[in-house]
């Protein structure tokens, strides 16, 4: 069965769940769909602010997009919630320090 089938049916079963869109958004940006992986990361990160894991996997596909502030606003962002996080944030801050 397709992966991305499987996310949707996943997310449409637990739609408070964000580990399916996560899956569904770094599956789309494994195949190279960066357009929808961005947008797939754009639900997750409006449904779920907190779920840190989508912040550095976002800012990178809008960086190979060549949107380079949304980017550095997705780090920020991400820093910014993962104050509970010190191995997210430290990613993050290095991703932020190259960007």
């Amino acid at each position: 069965m397709d992966r991305l089938v499987t996310f949707r049916s996943f997310i449409a079963r637990s739609p408070d769940d964000p580990f399916p869109r996560y899956g569904l958004a770094m599956e789309h940006k494994t195949r190279g769909e960066l357009n929808e992986a961005r947008a797939a990361f754009d639900e997750l990160i409006t449904k779920f602010p907190n779920y840190v894991a989508s912040y550095l996997h976002a800012a990178a596909v809008c960086a190979s997009l060549g949107d380079r502030e949304a980017s550095i606003d997705l780090l920020q962002r991400g820093i910014a919630a993962a104050v509970n996080d010190p191995h997210a944030r430290k990613e993050l801050e290095a991703a932020l320090a190259s960007a």
